[in-house]
């Protein structure tokens, strides 16, 4: 007999929640201007925005919190963070950073610039706007068959390879200042990356001289999708996975606010002694001393230990099943998502969930907005309020419409999985009576988190 789920830790504290009527969430949601993302936390029952920042800490990560050494220079609660990234990611610098996209701005200001080219499987939102930001151009290389959400493929977030070798012949090598890969890919649907695929991406990379850098936000739930999905890596424990994975690499970038358990931090790690060094002054103008960068010495003491938590096999079991367990209810109910459920969001295709609204009437903006209102659950739209482009006054689609449903790690138990299916299942039942949206004021980047909207007539 199958057993159910269980979570594989005991809760020692609880934070309330506070229950809302339809109506007043219907008001809320008019405030905010139709964008969840400028609801306040408190006005929301279950937080599926992001994964991002969003986990419990264990109650040993609590206890490091209580020894942070918070000196200036030479802190020791920064070289127990720096022994630890090195001992998973191997990498010989190690470079804190307040969170991930400080990581990517300090690269990408080093290396991005006009007329350079930047290739990942799938950029996600900010790791693309730091790209741009610098006048580079952020490419995506996912396979075509990859793209389609109903397709069935162990590794969907594999780059596909023969795009970036044309990709590297057309613009030149001396253009392409570092290629990258996301792993898991979170634009893509959380899907994991083989290793098969990095050690291709490093070879195709290396053969023209060009640095590679792993984009590690999700390396344990990678790990573990390599471990039971790719021949030969069953009998390897997730951190062995982790210490192969990077060794392919010339470096990383990580937001430590997803796989290191941690409500904020960063690191840059890179093997380059020149780059590193230009990395650090860029550092200190920015972020901090070398050695806190931009966190406070309790932040590193608790991301040392959160980043072994994350490599448990038993944690990850149960994480990995979670989602699945979801995807598997929704899938029954004819409700369409990106398939196979990846480690830490399930997708769901709004094109498919509301057929009648077309793209640049943001059908994945109008879905958020309706789990919101029916059942108090804020998730988060991929679509085209977030990848689309206002180019001359005309707006383009993004490719797909998806919303995604970030669990954060350690926060809500099988009830409120269950609660989250049951809500959309009443969403889907009576999905004709949604209609589209107009966008009434955005930002010139990241529209997405302060872009205001108002329902169509």
């Amino acid at each position: 007999m199958r057993r159910e789920i269980i979570e594989p830790f005991r809760i020692k504290s609880v934070e309330r929640l506070r229950f809302t009527t339809e109506a007043e969430r219907r008001e809320i949601l008019r405030q905010a201007k139709y964008n969840p993302f400028l609801i306040d936390a408190e006005d929301v029952l279950i937080d599926l925005l992001t994964d991002s920042g969003t986990s419990a800490m264990s109650a040993e990560q609590w206890g490091g919190i209580m020894v942070g050494d918070e000196s200036y220079a030479g802190s020791r609660s920064f070289r127990r963070f720096e022994k630890t990234v090195r001992q998973i990611f191997g990498f010989r610098h190690v470079i804190p950073t307040h969170q991930g996209r400080a990581a990517e701005k300090i690269l990408c200001g080093l290396l991005g610039g006009p007329g350079k080219v930047i290739p990942n499987n799938s950029h996600f939102d900010t790791t693309r706007a730091n790209v741009e930001f610098t006048g580079a151009q952020a490419v995506d290389l996912l396979p075509d068959e990859a793209r389609d959400p109903a397709r069935e493929l162990p590794f969907k977030g594999d780059l596909d390879i023969a795009k970036l070798e044309k990709l590297i012949r057309d613009v030149g090598p001396s253009n392409v200042p570092f290629g990258m890969v996301t792993v898991t890919n979170n634009a893509g649907g959380g899907q994991p990356v083989s290793m098969a695929n990095i050690r291709a991406i490093s070879e195709t990379l290396r053969a023209h001289g060009i640095p590679f850098i792993v984009d590690a936000c999700r390396f344990a739930e990678n790990a573990w999708f390599i471990k039971t999905r790719e021949p030969g890596y069953a009998d390897k424990t997730p951190a062995e996975i982790a210490n192969e994975m990077f060794s392919y690499a010339d470096g990383a970038t990580m937001s430590l606010k997803k796989d290191g358990f941690g409500n904020i931090g960063g690191f840059l790690a890179l093997n380059d002694d020149v780059l590193a060094e230009r990395a650090r002054a860029v550092l200190i103008l920015t972020e901090g001393f070398p050695t806190y960068g931009g966190m406070a010495g309790r932040d590193m003491e608790a991301l040392a230990i959160g980043l072994w938590e994350a490599l448990d096999e038993r944690y990850l079991s149960y994480r990995i099943a979670t989602v699945r367990y979801l995807a598997d209810r929704l899938i029954e109910r004819g409700i369409a998502i990106v398939r196979p459920p990846g480690g830490h969001a399930v997708y769901l295709d709004a094109k498919d969930f509301y057929p009648h609204i077309p793209p640049l009437e943001y059908p994945a903006q109008v879905l958020v907005n309706e789990l919101y209102v029916a059942g108090g659950v804020r998730g988060v739209e991929i679509g085209s309020v977030m990848f689309g482009r206002c180019v001359d006054g005309v707006e383009q689609p993004a490719h797909q419409e998806l919303v995604r449903l970030a669990l954060p790690r350690r926060v809500y138990t099988q009830a409120h999985v269950i609660y989250v299916a049951q809500v959309l299942e009443e969403l889907h039942d009576n999905r004709g009576s949604a209609r589209g949206l107009r966008i009434v004021k955005q930002p010139p980047y990241l529209r997405h988190f302060t872009a205001e909207l108002e329902p169509l007539d």
